[in-house]
């Protein structure tokens, strides 16, 4: 019994020193070079132990690593970077913190949960995706661009917007209207409506 916890800890220190955010299946076969049904046991008992988590289906992180949740996130769909009401929230424009955690993808729009959290990837047009940055080594859309993002779903009648709640005085009128170019005409005519807000 000492013996397998000790090698459950060199498992875990081996992990811990490729300083990755996230693990999975194909990840455990390469770094540990086991079949799969062993492979399932070893898990299992790094699990039991304490010293991975599983956060979904095939995908695990050590339980001692900060919980990198929107890091994590991004990694596993993408292209995808942080935007909408996430974002918004972010840099203070909406006060309410929302409990899902958007991201704007050029991908298929889909729903999972991850270490109990929801993360939602909304899709968007490939031309819009643009205007975003690394930050702590997250891809998220500057203020500008998430509010267009929002606007943007809205007039597709996918999202909603309570203009009166926002802060306009955290953005650029100057970026705002260089984002706007490739936006469809349907946005534009929204976006009309809050230029005087800025």
């Amino acid at each position: 019994m000492e013996k397998r916890r000790q090698t459950q800890i060199d498992i875990f220190k081996k992990l811990k020193d490729l300083g990755k955010s996230y693990f999975t299946i194909a990840d455990f076969e390469k770094i540990l070079n086991q079949k799969r049904e062993s492979l399932y046991v070893t898990l299992n008992r790094l699990v039991k132990t304490g010293l991975l988590r599983r956060m979904r289906r095939g995908v695990y992180e050590l339980i001692f690593a900060e919980n990198r949740i929107e890091e994590i996130a991004n990694q596993l769909y993408f292209p995808s970077c942080i935007s909408f009401e996430s974002a918004l929230s972010k840099y203070g424009i909406m006060s309410q913190i929302p409990y899902t955690l958007t991201f704007a993808t050029f991908k298929k729009s889909k729903k999972i949960i991850l270490s109990g959290r929801e993360i939602e990837y909304r899709q968007i047009k490939k031309e819009l995706f643009f205007g975003y940055k690394l930050q702590n080594k997250v891809l998220i859309a500057e203020p500008e661009k998430a509010l267009l993002d929002q606007i943007y779903l809205f007039s597709l009648g996918k999202a909603s917007v309570n203009f009166e709640e926002w802060d306009f005085s955290k953005l650029k009128k100057s970026e705002f209207l260089k984002f706007l170019k490739p936006y469809p005409k349907k946005t534009k005519e929204i976006i009309k409506s809050i230029l005087p807000k800025f």
